[in-house]
């Protein structure tokens, strides 16, 4: 047959092979003989001539499950001679959920599981000296940050070494809650940093649904037990008991910040602090105004840029990663320049400190999203600056 034959039908033969899949064997019998006939050479021509003959069964084997192997350490850049000592790079990026994510061409992981697997590494690993938090996160869940914090609090107790969180272009809500559990912060000049709050996404879809006719009949026992549905109208009892819960973590959160910031806060709250043990009892109005509203620290959940967040004492320093890396490296007391080690799975692609490992939580494939028709998954308290609109149903609240 010619040429252009055979590499059609060598096409024509991977196309099935693709369409039938990777996880089953596929049989491929083709019959005939082949043969090649013809002069080959600078000048000369090639032909072919015959029919091709396979017999036997071709298997395939793909690899489905994405958390099949375990993190590794990945090497980058090269110790200086006589040093041992290494500096774990820990990336923390995207929505912070307690949650596996799914997503077109996403790893499907759960931010907290990993976090946890790869602080297990480095607690085993006697060569780590160092490591480095390099977040991009706007925050999430308020339990699933609080969870990734006592992770970090536990490698610290455990192994005693000095932790630096670098903020890359995010590190807000959850995010900059996990942060004041380091030694030190590092933000980028450009950061966006703060978010010191919390949201409950609620949404009351009562008009939606009687435009269709559909009238909600709850069975139920316990008479608050379906505060926060969107199926009615929020009573002003239950939205006060959500908003004490709503307090009570915003509460945990500025005490954290407080505890862990300590006095390099240079204003450690609003108007609040301002002395008034005066003799009449009036706080001194030239002291009220030498506050400038922009000097307070956001605990109103207000994002700050970098340089800002330096200002106020909510990042020690401004710099980028490897300026991070460096100090990390001096408060650990090594004298030569350490090797980075990036923790991976094999199936990563992610193999640069400055590459995110592909994990998107999975959102509706229709163009338009109905926040809160969805109630497969229960609306979650976030630490979470929130200025997408698609991250409000990324987790299902």
């Amino acid at each position: 047959m010619p040429l252009l034959h055979a590499s059609r039908l060598a096409g024509l033969v991977i196309c099935v092979l693709v369409l039938a899949g990777c996880s089953h064997p596929v049989r491929a019998l083709v019959g005939g003989n082949m043969g090649i006939a013809g002069d080959m050479g600078v000048n000369g021509q090639m032909g072919v001539d015959g029919d091709i003959n396979m017999n036997g069964t071709m298997t395939t084997v793909s690899k489905t499950d994405n958390t099949a192997s375990p993190v590794r350490a990945i090497e980058i850049g090269t110790a200086s001679p006589g040093s041992d000592s290494r500096i774990a790079i820990v990336d923390l990026d995207g929505l912070l959920i307690d949650q596996n994510l799914s997503g077109f061409g996403s790893m499907g992981e759960n931010p907290v599981s990993l976090f946890r697997e790869k602080m297990r590494w480095i607690e085993s690993d006697p060569t780590i000296s160092a490591v480095v938090l390099r977040i991009n996160s706007p925050g999430g869940g308020v339990t699933a940050s609080d969870m990734l914090a006592h992770q970090l609090q536990h490698l610290k107790a455990k192994r005693g070494i000095p932790i630096v969180a670098c903020l890359m272009t995010t590190g807000t809500g959850g995010a900059y809650y996990l942060a004041t559990h380091t030694d030190a912060i590092v933000a980028h000049p450009t950061s966006v940093v703060g978010g010191i709050g919390v949201i409950l996404n609620n949404y009351n879809m009562e008009d939606t649904l009687g435009q269709f006719n559909i009238v909600s009949l709850p069975i139920k026992a316990g008479e608050k037990i379906d505060v926060g549905s969107p199926e009615r109208m929020m009573q002003r009892e239950e939205r006060d008991l959500l908003q004490s819960m709503a307090d009570e973590f915003h509460h945990r959160f500025i005490e954290q910040v407080r505890s862990s910031r300590g006095s390099r806060l240079v204003v450690t709250s609003s108007a609040e602090d301002i002395d008034t043990d005066k003799p009449d009892g009036e706080a001194d109005e030239d002291e009220a105004a030498e506050i400038d509203p922009s000097d307070l620290i956001p605990f109103d959940g207000r994002v700050v840029s970098g340089v800002r967040a330096q200002t106020m004492g909510l990042v020690d320093q401004t710099g980028y990663l490897d300026d991070a890396v460096a100090l990390a490296g001096s408060m650990a007391g090594l004298s030569s320049s350490p090797s980075l080690v990036l923790l991976r799975r094999d199936n990563d692609r992610a193999m640069s400190e400055f590459d995110v490992t592909p994990n998107v939580p999975m959102t509706s494939i229709l163009p338009i999203q109905l926040p809160g028709l969805d109630r497969s998954a229960m609306p979650t308290f976030l630490y979470l600056w929130q200025p997408d609109p698609s991250i409000v149903t990324a987790n299902g609240g």
